[in-house]
């Protein structure tokens, strides 16, 4: 269980701190749940406590972490499908696990498919996201400003 103040990655939403834990009547049934603050986007997102675990909630990589990311971001393209719709939903699933490291891949294919031949509007969505929630991850790892992280990130693939 994460308590306040704790920093943590929130699937497909990305990473912020728990702002508080809040009992809440939601659908006629009372639960607490976690109120976490995302730094990256301003967004607050309330999950509840007994489904954490479930939904891939974890805790924020460490620096040992943020330098795998980076040294990921720094790695060959790993093979991609040719197909449109395999390849989004092989990225797809990538994000939705929570794994940091496989976000980051997305990332810097996606990154250097865009380089090499551009990408459809999906993809172009799903590479903003994916550097979203990315960036969200490194801004809290490293306390950087997301710009800083941005620059990092980008430094790293260049």
């Amino acid at each position: 269980m994460f308590k306040i103040g704790d920093k943590v990655v929130y699937p497909m939403h990305g990473a912020g701190v728990i702002e508080s834990i809040e009992e809440k009547e939601v659908l006629g049934e009372r639960r607490k749940y976690y109120i976490l603050q995302l730094p990256v986007g301003d967004m607050k997102v309330m999950i509840p406590i007994n489904n954490g675990e479930g939904v891939g909630l974890r805790e924020v990589i460490d620096w040992q972490g943020v330098e795998k990311v980076l040294h990921i971001m720094r790695q060959q393209c790993t093979a991609m499908s040719p197909n449109w719709n395999r390849r989004y939903r092989a990225n797809l699933e990538k994000i939705k696990s929570g794994n940091i490291y496989e976000v980051a891949e997305v990332v810097r294919n996606l990154m250097k498919r865009d380089r090499e031949k551009g990408l459809s509007s999906g993809e172009r969505k799903m590479l903003d996201n994916a550097r979203q929630i990315l960036i969200s991850e490194l801004v809290l790892a490293t306390e950087l400003e997301e710009e800083k992280a941005q620059s990092l990130l980008d430094g790293a693939f260049a």
